[in-house]
């Protein structure tokens, strides 16, 4: 059985890293639910954020990191981040602003199996 995936992302976001990635280097993700641009996952190039004690690695997009502050994640431990694309500015500091385009967090809320699946995996 495949490992269930907390974060996971649309095809047109793995495009969109890959193109970043291409541009600036390996990048990653930080999902803070900040005051600046609401709940918008940020991209960075690594290294750039440093992530401390209230951060934790939620999973990978596109095989970039993608963290999650610890009180975020306790408010969302329950549901699947889907990481899209959206045409649009974004957060000002995020990288893909200069693309005219943003990305988009989207969530399912998990299957009580599920939810299940993640506690007997240590993960919520």
């Amino acid at each position: 059985m495949e490992k269930l995936q907390q974060v996971t992302a649309t095809d047109q976001a793995i495009a969109l890293i890959k193109r970043l990635v291409e541009k600036h280097g390996p990048v990653m993700f930080h999902q803070s639910g900040g005051c600046c641009d609401g709940s918008a996952p940020m991209c960075y190039t690594q290294g750039e954020l440093m992530v401390g004690d209230q951060d934790q690695l939620l999973g990978y997009i596109g095989d970039m990191p993608f963290y999650i502050s610890k009180p975020q994640f306790e408010y969302w431990k329950h549901t699947q981040l889907i990481i899209d694309v959206v045409s649009g500015r974004g957060g000002m500091f995020s990288l893909e602003g200069s693309e005219g385009l943003r990305f988009l967090t989207r969530s399912r809320v998990f299957t009580d199996d599920e939810v299940a699946s993640l506690k007997s995996q240590g993960r919520v």
